[in-house]
């Protein structure tokens, strides 16, 4: 089945580390997304990660609903339906977390896998983020720590966040955090392995921040320090010699590729990506209204063209754009022509 299970998820990352690529991480918020996602995957033959936010899962399960849990459970089992149809392997994730809302969002979704896996069927997600960075290092460890005892029973993998990401994506607001915040220190990331390595045959991933921001930034506009990554790394080498982080990339819109590849070299396994793919996908629904402006408006007593009103018209040019974003995304970070199915 190309949703992998646990061991086939570790596997994959342990893979990209050895080999120092990263699998694209996609976020998605209909199926429209998750559809662009698969076709841009398969293009280029590349495993990756299909994400959802808090705000993707609330979109999902419409605006009356407004279930931020009820619709990330529809776009991930929607996602196992249709990944069978395509020959790379795939991994559903969550997305930022925030300590507030781990009670409301993570946790019932734990308490689905857990459901589920009592009745032999396959988890829901095969990982989650937990984003501590408005909390002390120490609350985030403290939560982060059971959080990772309860997903080691279930065989799934945990994110964590130390430092903050600026900038602002999904209604979380971090563009005026103080600059140092932006930056995770050597002893902070010890901090980090040391505390989550106490959870007996927990997995985890670490989004240490190097001064990455979300949102929209042209080239050169974002100050990017990836050595911090290094640092990071040779500290908790110098301490436990056969120890690594599987490291995230946050915030990359605006990074040239010359950055992305040198965080391919220090352990970055997985990056995330929203902004870009977003554009993509609406790009040519603007382009397909305004080129079609008489036939979508009823206007003048006339009565439209069904043909372009029609949204499986411009839905389909929207996926086919995102879906070459996604061809690039796995190209830039040396995933594409990789897939374990391949």
């Amino acid at each position: 089945m190309p949703v992998v299970n646990y061991q086939e998820y570790k596997e994959m990352l342990e893979r990209a580390y050895e080999g120092h690529y990263a699998y694209p991480a996609f976020n998605v918020s209909n199926i429209e997304t998750v559809n662009a996602v698969l076709k841009g995957l398969a293009a280029a033959k590349s495993d990756g990660i299909i994400q959802v936010s808090t705000g993707g899962g609330e979109h999902a399960s419409g605006s009356d609903v407004k279930s931020a849990v009820l619709g990330a459970i529809a776009l991930a089992d929607y996602t196992r339906l249709m990944a069978d149809y395509y020959n790379v392997n795939v991994a559903l994730h969550t997305d930022h977390c925030k300590a507030s809302k781990v009670e409301s969002f993570l946790i019932p979704l734990i308490e689905e896998t857990e459901k589920r896996r009592a009745e032999g069927r396959p988890n829901l997600f095969n990982s989650h983020m937990f984003d501590g960075s408005d909390v002390s290092l120490e609350e985030n460890m403290e939560i982060a720590k059971k959080l990772l005892a309860r997903c080691a029973k279930n065989e799934i993998i945990l994110e964590v966040e130390a430092g903050v990401v600026g900038g602002e994506e999904d209604g979380n607001d971090n563009s005026g955090v103080k600059k140092e915040k932006l930056y995770t220190t050597p002893e902070d990331m010890l901090y980090v392995y040391n505390n989550l390595s106490e959870v007996e045959d927990g997995a985890f991933m670490f989004a240490a921040t190097f001064g990455n921001v979300h949102g929209v930034y042209k080239p050169c506009n974002v100050q990017l320090n990836p050595g911090i990554l290094k640092a990071g790394q040779d500290a908790l080498k110098a301490e436990h010699p056969d120890a690594h982080f599987h490291l995230v990339f946050h915030g990359g819109s605006g990074s040239t590729k010359e950055e992305i590849h040198e965080t391919l070299e220090y352990g970055v396994i997985k990056m995330n990506i929203d902004t870009d793919t977003q554009y993509a996908f609406t790009r040519p629904i603007v382009d397909h209204i305004m080129k079609n402006y008489d036939g979508v408006i009823k206007c003048d007593g006339e009565v439209g063209n069904k043909k372009v009103y029609d949204p499986r018209s411009y839905m389909k040019k929207a996926e086919a754009g995102m879906a070459e974003r996604v061809v690039e995304a796995c190209n830039d970070l040396k995933s594409a022509g990789k897939s374990a199915r391949a």
